[in-house]
């Protein structure tokens, strides 16, 4: 249950911790800045992370069902949640352990006992890569083709490419499908609406609904190059069945309407 730090607009951290002592610790830690949920072994740790989709994971290694290590390997392995910063807390300080909670795929490591300002820090840094890693995934989607990856981030999952790849792919497929909707698409790539939107803005900064629009209009951007085209059967060809409204909102996002777009660009070119 979301008990500490309700408020929406926080980031969802999900605790998987069975002794109740360091849950306490963990929620004094965090309540202020993040919602909490909590999990008290590993095998509801798994099925609360497919189910919430969390912005962070904080997990003990050592548990009862199954382990951190498990845990890690799980969540990082499927697609809904392989995205999310996982956090693993130990007793074991040794190289050996480290370096196995790194290999299953943990984004960082925290022996105990550990303050609370590293503690916080540590979960702060791991949501700002997050973000830099947006552009990457916009870019994939081809909503960002100028920019560049930033440097100083990992790698990016293949995993998420691949999920990113696929959503774009099918919202093309349905691009003059004026009724297509965030429903069909969570049908589509087998997810709730609540994972799909959870890991997409995680990923992309996007709702899915932001996501669907921002394919047509870049689609329609093209398709504007074509001179023979016309603006409605442009509209038409990216999903909107009213021109006038995808005037509204081509100018609300591009600063020009379509047919002073198109002119810009043919003298451009």
């Amino acid at each position: 249950q979301p008990s500490a730090g309700s408020d929406a607009s926080l980031p969802l951290v999900l605790l998987i911790e069975d002794n109740p002592d360091v849950v306490q610790y963990l929620r004094s830690c965090l309540q202020d800045q993040y919602q909490i949920q909590v999990a008290t072994n590993g095998r509801s740790g798994i099925e609360k992370g497919l189910e919430l989709v969390p912005d962070l994971i904080v997990s003990d290694v050592m548990m009862p069902e199954k382990d951190g290590f498990e845990v890690c390997r799980t969540l990082k392995a499927d697609s809904r949640t392989s995205h999310i910063p996982i956090v693993l807390l130990t007793a074991k300080a040794d190289v050996e352990s480290r370096l196995e909670g790194l290999e299953k795929g943990a984004d960082a490591y925290l022996p105990k006992p550990f303050l609370q300002e590293e503690l916080l820090l540590r979960l702060r840094k791991l949501l700002e890569l997050r973000k830099k890693l947006q552009q990457h995934y916009l870019q994939i989607a081809g909503l960002d083709p100028g920019g560049s990856t930033p440097r100083d981030i990992p790698d990016p999952s293949s995993v998420d490419d691949h999920f990113v790849e696929a959503v774009r792919t099918v919202v093309e497929a349905h691009l003059d499908d004026f009724d297509f909707t965030v429903e069909e698409l969570c049908r589509e790539v087998t997810l709730s609406h609540s994972q799909l939107h959870r890991k997409l803005s995680a990923l992309t900064g996007l709702s899915a609904n932001k996501f669907i629009r921002y394919i047509r209009l870049n689609k329609a951007k093209e398709l504007l190059c074509r001179p023979e085209l016309t603006v409605t059967a442009v509209a038409f060809d990216t999903g909107f069945n009213d021109p006038s409204y995808f005037g509204r909102i081509f100018k609300k996002e591009f600063g020009l309407t379509p047919m002073e777009w198109r002119e810009q660009h043919l003298t451009d070119g």
